[in-house]
């Protein structure tokens, strides 16, 4: 298959320092918005880069579920690798591949673990099937069958038969506490619109990239 010739012409309107908000949660909050608005796929969905001990990069998707000016949270198991990686650098990076929009926000940062009482309220938040299914994911672990897998399934389903299901104590949230945020946007000839905030203490600076 020749894929050279497979490319799209962006023809969003340009977009102007002017048009972005002075703080970067704000910006981010239209666009999430908008891009729920269009109805793309999982508009909550982000690609995590984590880095281990050795310098090797990691990639995977996990969906947002909490955002402020603190930054913004995803839920793992931290016993996993992303987990692990985290422990040893927790310098990471977060994509938010809006294609539908011809958008993509970038986030640096360092992860951080928040508290096991907000674990505790998202977790609860869960439908039950998602509770009992992080009690029995050992994330990242060699799996020998998924019959293997089901049937700790009916194991955690007998154990906890009645009342609520537990907080597991291996499983919560980061936080990402981003040191920049940059805001693409997809315009004609490859002539992108690229701006960057850079936290400079209390406050954020705001820089048009070249495409």
């Amino acid at each position: 298959m020749d894929i050279k010739g497979l490319r799209k012409e962006y023809t969003n309107p340009v977009l102007t320092r002017e048009m972005m908000a002075p703080d970067p949660f704000d910006q981010f909050t239209a666009w999430f918005n908008e891009a729920c608005a269009a109805g793309l796929i999982e508009p909550n969905a982000m690609t995590l880069a984590t880095v281990d001990a050795e310098g090797q990069p990691s990639l995977r998707t996990v969906l947002l579920k909490i955002f402020d000016r603190d930054g913004f949270v995803f839920f793992t198991n931290y016993q996993s690798r992303k987990a692990r990686q985290i422990g040893e650098n927790n310098r990471v990076a977060l994509l938010f591949p809006w294609i539908g929009l011809a958008r993509q926000v970038t986030v640096t940062g360092r992860a951080e673990k928040i508290s096991m009482a907000e674990s505790a309220r998202y977790f609860a938040s869960r439908p039950r099937s998602s509770q009992l299914g992080a009690w029995i994911s050992r994330q990242s672990s060699v799996l020998s069958s998924r019959q293997m897998l089901m049937m700790e399934l009916d194991r955690m389903k007998t154990r906890f038969l009645k009342g609520e299901v537990p907080l597991p104590d291996f499983w919560g949230g980061y936080r990402v506490c981003p040191d920049s945020i940059e805001f693409w946007q997809g315009q004609t000839s490859r002539l992108h619109d690229r701006f960057r905030y850079c936290r400079a203490g209390a406050d954020w600076t705001i820089e048009r990239l070249a495409p």
